[in-house]
């Protein structure tokens, strides 16, 4: 189990890049859950950084959150519009665990109406997950070089430099 505090020790550069792109897009990232049948979903979620982890919650009932509950793997991925990656890019792989710690909730919801206005103070989250990653990679533009980094818990980073990064690319 890896928390965000030990991912970013772990993983200063891809930490990085994450943290940047999550600011650059008001902290909204693309979620890849699998579907009853299977199938992929991609859908929109603001992830939040919290007390050392990376907390996935939102709007109860939605499909992404059944999903997940049903399945606990995901992916989430930085949004960009960017074709060129020039301000990086970042994937991150993990599976969710369901928190029900009340106190812990109210402080989140207090963090966030500090940090943002939005005011959920007083509500109980169901579910309420934190994410224990497992993996990670991210793409970024170096000295006109596309340079792939990859993470796994237990291991450096690992990057790969590609020499002509003229082409688009993502991790």
């Amino acid at each position: 189990m890896t928390s965000w505090t030990e991912f970013a020790a772990a993983a200063p550069r891809i930490s990085t890049i994450f943290t940047r792109r999550h600011a650059a897009t008001g902290n909204l990232c693309m979620l890849a859950t699998l579907r009853k049948d299977g199938f992929p979903r991609i859908s929109p979620l603001e992830p939040r950084i919290f007390e050392g982890e990376l907390w996935l919650v939102g709007m109860p009932g939605t499909k992404k959150f059944a999903d997940l509950a049903r399945d606990p793997r995901f992916c989430l991925h930085t949004a960009t519009v960017d074709t060129q990656v020039s301000d990086g890019d970042v994937k991150i792989f993990g599976t969710v665990r369901d928190v029900q710690d009340l106190d812990l909730q109210r402080r989140w919801a207090e963090d966030l109406f500090a940090e943002s206005g939005f005011d959920l103070r007083g509500r109980k989250f169901e579910p309420f997950y934190a994410v224990e990653i497992t993996g990670a990679s991210s793409v970024e533009i170096v000295d006109g070089r596309l340079e792939v980094t990859t993470w796994k818990p237990g291991q450096s980073e690992h990057v790969v430099e590609v020499s002509d990064a003229a082409e688009p690319a993502t991790a």
